[in-house]
This record gives C-alpha cells, structure tokens and sequence, in this order.
C-alpha cells in the first residue's frame, strides 16, 4: 500500500490554474488517484517546504513550465472512498493562480499528457470533479 492510499489524515496539496488567452493548462494523471482523468497541475506540499514553492516545483516537474503565483484561486478539498466506502484518499488542496513566467510545455513526471485547453472546452476530455468549478474561481481573479 502507497502511503497516500487510506491516510491516517488528510494530505495537504497544492495545484497550479495557468491561462495562456482564453485557454487554461490541463494534465493527464498517468498514475492514480484519477489516472486518465484531465486536471490541474500539481501535487503534495513537501515537509518544510513553502506552498508557493511547491506549487512552483510541482509545476516544474509536471510540464516543464515556470509559473509564478499570484493570489490563492481555491482551496479545494478531494475525498475518494474505496468500494467498501472507506477512506482510500483524502486531499486537501490549495490551488494558486499563477503566471507562466517561462518553459516549453512537456508532460513529465507523473503526466500522461499536458495541454493547453479551451477555458469551454472541457467537453471532449474525462475532466477531475471539481476541476472546471476551480478554473471558474480562478477565471474571476485574472
């Protein structure tokens, strides 16, 4: 068993919503939880570290991009039971808006795909509940 499946607690994490024009930055989860599931960039808060910080490695690692946060877009809370309706993963997420400040977009790390994605078009892809209600929060600070 990973040590994220059936937390003693919940586990603090940070995602990043990046707009380039009227397109927002998706990723392909490659591994679970949501493997196959379209969302935000990003990942779990390191002991010591920073939020921002985080949110900036974890960008970094995802897509190859160098964002920098401006102003907190929602604090997001993802609770996943198992079968038995147990536990399995419980995230507290805290996502950032942020600048592109540099980089050429490239799936890496944990990401199966990462796309620029029409801010309406989430249609066509298998989108991460919560995820457009987020960009949404996100779209009313630009």
């Amino acid at each position: 068993m990973h040590v994220r499946d059936y937390p003693a607690r919940p586990l603090l994490g940070v995602g990043a919503v990046i707009f380039r024009g009227d397109d927002v930055l998706l990723i392909e989860r490659g591994k679970p939880p949501l493997e196959g599931w379209w969302t935000l960039p990003g990942g779990l808060v390191e002991a010591g570290e920073r939020l921002e910080s985080a949110v900036v490695r974890e960008v970094l690692e995802e897509t190859g991009l160098l964002v920098k946060p401006t102003a907190i877009a929602a604090v997001f809370e993802r609770i996943m039971p198992d079968a038995d309706g147990r536990t399995e993963y419980h995230y507290v997420i805290i996502d950032y808006l942020c600048e592109l400040v540099s980089g050429t977009l490239a799936a890496a790390s944990d990401v199966a795909a990462a796309e620029w994605t029409p801010v309406g078009g989430f249609g066509r892809r298998k989108i991460a509940p919560g995820t457009p209600g987020v960009v949404r929060r996100a779209l009313g600070l630009r």
